[in-house]
């Protein structure tokens, strides 16, 4: 059993071996509550419970797995059959939420199915009157099997299924891997690669933000700043497309730095647009921090303290809204970041509030990153050749993406062709942020929902591998 400890000095990764008939592994949800659902998902995947587990629910199985159950077992063909839900075990299609009882308790359930293209997940809402009294989650209903997919990989193709664990997140999850996959190695990229490798995830970030503040004033009926924001992100993606080649920016982060290289003109072009898009994004802002309406819905809802987000392990943007959280690009400052002097962004509220002004800082301070790079580019190949040496290997890549800290590790093993992925798992920072969601709205109304919802964007893929 392995684990990664993010500790000041850097990142801590403990091996404990595993023996016994019944093999289990101490309990962390004591010292770190989001680990209850990642030791759900570890008995769900492989069938090793912790000791004295606080919560034996199942997380990600949802009773479709039928006999072929711990699917990341080695046992377990690669193309295991389903079974039909009204063949399940009991787990899955009765799920044991929580129940809240008293006068005038009643329950809401929403989903797991959603309007538009958004994965499923299921919400459910014990209220009095308007208020929230408590907040269950289920998620986990596509299990796309990318774990087990991994083995079947070569190494140096990995990256391509990384990249896909959460889209919005491309650049981070494949820098990740590769990042792993070049530890690994015992490798370094080429500066250039380097470079232009953060310059993607900086656009990735602002493209993000870009949407998600658009969608923010549209909960709060603030059509005008929704359709403003839309326009920007789409301009922002399409430039993308033009000089990447993919509006997501997909599959150019590759083993050894990137798989194509970009021109002076090209980058020329995104410096130019960073001048133009920071324009309008200071004159939405002023707007937003001006409209009466739009701050009476984002003040004072969905609060989670300082406090709390530490008690809770809360990450990334989120943690930087309620005053707490680091920024690898700043704590960290391997290159380019460490010449870049980049600047993390906070707020101590904690409120939507809060986690809208962070969104804004961050756009800013991408922009100027992205200038900074384009005026510093240094002249080099952009990818390396990468050569293994021999024996288990393991690796881990750890980037700052939008929503927070991706990690991604791997563990290579020999095998008659060089070596093969004998485990890969992808991190996303979702996993510790969505618990802290279910705190976030107790207390304020349900309609507000959507809007601190929103204000988190929270990954359903990222969390459902």
């Amino acid at each position: 059993m392995h684990a990664a400890y993010a500790i000041e000095q850097g990142l801590l990764w403990l091996e404990l071996e595993l023996g016994g008939q019944e093999p289990s592994y101490p309990d962390l949800s004591t010292f770190f509550p989001p680990a209850v659902r990642m030791q759900r998902a570890i008995r769900d995947l492989i069938g090793i419970d912790a000791d004295i587990a606080s919560d034996t629910r199942p997380w990600l199985d949802h009773g479709a797995w039928g006999a072929t159950r711990w699917p990341l077992r080695r046992s377990t063909p690669r193309a295991a059959p389903f079974a039909a839900a009204h063949q399940c075990e009991p787990g899955g299609v009765d799920y044991p939420f929580v129940q809240i009882e008293g006068d005038g308790v009643h329950e809401i359930p929403v989903g797991p199915v959603h309007a538009g293209i958004i994965e499923p997940g299921h919400f459910r809402f014990s209220i009095v009157g308007e208020k929230v009294l408590r907040l269950e989650q289920r998620l986990g209903y596509a299990h796309k099997g990318i774990e087990k997919r991994f083995e079947q990989l070569a190494p140096a193709e990995g990256q391509r299924l990384a990249a896909r664990t959460s889209g919005d997140s491309t650049v981070a999850f494949g820098w990740a891997y590769c990042m792993a996959f070049e530890s690994c190695a015992g490798a370094s990229v080429p500066p250039r690669a380097a470079a232009l490798r953060a310059l993607m995830l900086e656009r990735e970030r602002v493209a993000n933000h870009l949407g998600d503040l658009g969608a923010l004033g549209n909960d709060a009926a603030l059509a005008f700043g929704f359709a403003q924001f839309s326009r920007l992100r789409e301009d922002w993606l399409r430039a993308s497309q033009q000089v990447f080649g993919h509006r997501l920016m997909m599959d150019l982060v590759v083993p050894g730095g990137l798989s194509r290289d970009v021109s002076r003109e090209q980058l020329s072009v995104l410096r130019a647009q960073c001048d133009a898009i920071a324009r309008q994004v200071g004159t939405l802002r002023a707007i937003y921090d001006e409209h009466a309406g739009l701050q009476d819905r984002f003040m004072t809802t969905g609060t989670v303290s300082g406090a709390l987000a530490a008690k809770l392990g809360l990450t990334g943007l989120a943690a930087r809204a309620s005053g707490r959280g680091s920024d690898l690009r700043c704590d960290r400052r391997w290159w380019p970041y460490d010449a870049l002097q980049a600047k993390a962004a906070s707020d101590p509220r904690g409120d939507v509030a809060a986690r809208v002004a962070v969104r804004f800082d961050e756009v800013f301070e991408s922009l100027r990153l992205i200038r900074a790079i384009v005026d510093q580019m240094p002249e080099s190949e952009v990818c390396s050749p990468l050569e293994l040496p021999a024996g288990t290997l393991l690796g881990a890549g750890w980037v700052e993406g939008w929503r927070g800290e991706v990690l991604v590790t791997l563990e290579l093993e020999p095998h008659e062709h060089g070596h093969r992925i004998a485990r890969c798992h992808c991190h996303d920072p979702s996993w510790q942020n969505w618990p802290v969601l279910e705190h976030a709205v107790i207390g304020d109304i349900g309609p507000d929902f959507p809007l601190i919802n929103k204000s988190f964007n929270l990954s359903y893929s990222g969390h459902d591998l």
